[in-house]
């Protein structure tokens, strides 16, 4: 006799909202709006005639009988996770990253695993939201993460590079400010990515931060450091998106960098990395293992 089972759809929309608790993480993760998740689990009710979830829109819980549908379909995804065939190693390594961190850290070390591991082609795509390992296609994600994040549902995050941050600036204009205060009195640089930055710079550097004279905001981290090189302004940024503006002295960092509370993580698949993952993974720990914080001067 051939089953009767709801939309397939309309069962994984709702285990994702069981699982994570909030319409819009399950949206996230399913890559859909929250609107489409709601019409799912209502579409689901309809199917079996039973209420699945209770309370205001703003805030759902699940029902008894929602509570225990969401875990054994939850069971029931995992075991069919487990059985599906796995591709095997040998084709392209994707690595989702940050767009500025690809930009500033990872390409120009890339030669070294290039050099190290020439049958493994990688393959980089920028992104900061979020992502499905299998959906995406991709084989390991690097993002930033709070130590006091949650666990992670589908990912084993390994965390392979500390934060630190500090004021930078281009050299002429700290010319221009040879003390605390008057570094503190430039234009004051922005992006919309993190509008927090000094904000956080400040209270772990135990700085009182007085009102900017001029704030200037741009759009991303890069052209926010490259306006600093430019002279607009001082922006504080990440050790790993300036290091090398550093060496090269397009910036300098005379106040230096204090830590940061994320860490840099490298992500990979819950259900089991494939050889080239770890294999980056490893080298991702060990560039970062060699880079130390700057220190004021």
């Amino acid at each position: 006799m051939a089953r009767q089972l709801p939309p397939l759809n309309a069962l994984r929309a709702f285990e994702a909202f069981g699982r994570r608790g909030r319409m819009t993480l399950a949206a996230d993760e399913l890559c859909v709006t929250h609107g489409a998740v709601s019409r799912q689990i209502r579409q689901l009710e309809e199917h079996l005639g039973v209420a699945l979830t209770e309370g205001p829109r703003t805030r759902l819980t699940l029902t008894e009988a929602g509570l225990k549908l969401a875990q054994g379909l939850t069971g029931a995804f995992d075991q069919i996770d487990a059985v599906l065939p796995r591709a095997a190693d040998g084709g392209e390594l994707v690595v989702s990253c940050l767009p500025t961190f690809a930009m500033k850290w990872l390409i120009p070390r890339l030669p070294g695993f290039v050099a190290a591991h020439p049958d493994i082609p990688v393959r980089i795509v920028e992104s900061n939201g979020p992502f499905d390992f299998r959906a995406d296609g991709v084989d390991l994600a690097v993002r930033m993460r709070l130590p006091e994040a949650p666990p992670s549902i589908d990912a084993e995050v390994t965390p392979f590079l500390d934060h630190h941050v500090g004021p930078v600036l281009s050299p002429a204009l700290a010319r221009q400010a040879p003390d605390v205060p008057s570094l503190l009195a430039l234009p004051r640089l922005h992006t919309r990515t993190f509008v927090e930055s000094w904000d956080e710079w400040a209270l772990a550097a135990g700085v009182e931060l007085p009102p900017a004279a001029v704030n200037r905001e741009f759009d991303h981290y890069f052209y926010m450091l490259e306006a600093a090189a430019a002279g607009l302004g001082v922006a504080v940024a990440p050790l790993t998106f300036v290091e090398g503006d550093l060496a090269a002295g397009r910036l300098v960092a005379p106040l230096g960098t204090v830590p940061g509370r994320a860490q840099v993580c490298a992500l990979t698949p819950k259900a089991g990395a494939g050889r080239a993952a770890r294999r980056f993974r490893d080298w991702l720990a060990a560039e970062g293992s060699s880079q130390q914080a700057v220190g004021g001067g």
